[in-house]
């Protein structure tokens, strides 16, 4: 499931892309969450915040944020990662569950230091859900990259937190877990080894070409050469329309991507069933406390022929309210699919 590559030398400013793949719609939206929402870790309770920072976020059917920006240029991608073990629930920690993960930092921190740090300070732990509408568990990891070209993928292997940071780590993809992504990369031409860059979908063969080729990037002119190049890069990671194969949900074809610019605050959106681009200059936003939530549907108006194009950071509507999934609609749910069977 997708494709992540930081660039953080685009002439004067830190760019990344992402891919989404996946095997159906995810109903992504683009909301706008302001300063001062108050909102709790989604499993007791236990762990609550007021948002300092606001942001924009792409989220899977309005209920968990799966890709996004805040105002001070921290971004975070959502990916899976089949090998995923949180380990069993520690009412003693911090938790987070998986819908409000991202949006806890993008909440949160201006920078990947701080991010890291918190996480390593308190031990937290994530708690996973089930999608209500599937009944599939998501396994997933975390990439975090901010202003300065930081970055860390945050992976929790067999119950322990794995933490990779350093501003070397410009790509994430899937399967395996990330530090055997690097040994992998050694292979190849470039990267300490002698074979060919790889052309599969297969994750590492993703991984080595994303790497290759974010590497070879030419000095950008402008903004807009600079996003063109990064767009370059994550298609050439994309994948094709395709079944998706047995049990591998994240060997699918990519449904839809995005660049941010995480120095000028620009994040831009491509749908690959869409005909346009869009995007939102932050520039353009009010993320005071009282501005209000917005969301622009995509499914309904990037899907009209012609419809949005360009900077979208106008149509933001409110009147809407991006609920994340937490523990206790999933135990809800569960609860009335039972005695409905009964």
């Amino acid at each position: 499931m997708c494709t992540r590559v930081l660039w953080p030398d685009a002439n004067g400013a830190v760019l990344v892309g992402r891919n989404m793949d996946y095997h159906r719609d995810l109903g992504t939206n683009l909301w706008k969450l302001p300063r001062g929402v108050v909102r709790d870790d989604g499993v007791e309770g236990a762990l609550s915040w007021t948002a300092k920072y606001g942001s924009v976020v792409a989220a899977a059917f309005d209920m968990i944020s799966v890709d996004g920006m805040n105002e001070a240029g921290l971004a975070g991608h959502v990916l899976w990662l089949a090998e995923s073990v949180y380990g069993e629930y520690d009412p003693e920690r911090p938790a987070l569950s998986q819908a409000v993960w991202l949006q806890y930092f993008l909440d949160n921190y201006a920078t990947v230091a701080e991010a890291v740090e918190w996480m390593e300070s308190t031990g937290a732990q994530v708690v996973q859900l089930t999608d209500p509408a599937s009944g599939e568990v998501p396994a997933i990891h975390l990439a975090l990259n901010d202003a300065s070209g930081d970055s860390a993928i945050i992976e929790y292997i067999d119950g322990a937190v794995e933490i990779h940071h350093s501003p070397e780590f410009r790509v994430m993809t899937n399967s395996p877990k990330f530090d055997e992504q690097l040994e992998l990369l050694a292979r190849f031409e470039g990267f300490g080894g002698d074979a060919p860059v790889p052309g599969t979908t297969n994750a590492p063969d993703r991984f080595a070409r994303a790497a290759y080729y974010v590497s070879r990037l030419p000095e950008p002119t402008s903004q807009l050469a600079a996003i063109a190049s990064m767009f370059s890069v994550i298609r050439n990671a994309a994948q094709p329309f395709r079944n998706p194969d047995p049990g591998k949900p994240d060997a699918s074809q990519t449904i839809w991507q995005i660049v941010a610019d995480q120095t000028n605050l620009r994040y831009i959106f491509e749908s690959t069933t869409r005909p346009n681009i869009v995007w939102v200059d932050f520039a353009d936003l009010d993320f005071s406390e009282d501005s209000g939530q917005g969301v622009i549907d995509l499914g309904g108006k990037l899907a009209l022929e012609g419809g949005l194009a360009g900077n979208v950071s106008g149509h933001f509507e409110e009147g809407r309210t991006l609920n994340f999934l937490t523990l206790s609609i999933v135990k809800q749910l569960a609860a009335a699919k039972k005695a409905a069977s009964a």
